[in-house]
């Protein structure tokens, strides 16, 4: 698993749920733009990771198992 791997899986997630990233994180209590694609790198090209209170309140919003996100983790692309 890997960076690129979680973030496309959000991207994925959201997908299945007829939202994007941006209503994802809506959705979640989240500020909109948490998940955008311009705050998945910092302004010195390292990677930011997702917080694991993110990922918990996006399985929780969206009512997916933590097995079931591994799943859109195993099938992004890397």
């Amino acid at each position: 698993m890997n960076h690129m791997q979680i973030w496309n899986a959000i991207d994925d997630l959201a997908k299945s749920k007829g939202t994007t990233a941006s209503g994802l994180a809506k959705m979640s209590g989240l500020n909109p733009t948490t998940f955008n694609k311009s705050k998945r790198l910092t302004g010195y090209g390292q990677e930011r990771w997702l917080s694991t209170q993110s990922l918990s309140k996006i399985l929780n919003a969206t009512n997916t198992s933590f097995s079931e996100f591994a799943k859109f983790v195993e099938e992004a692309e890397q």
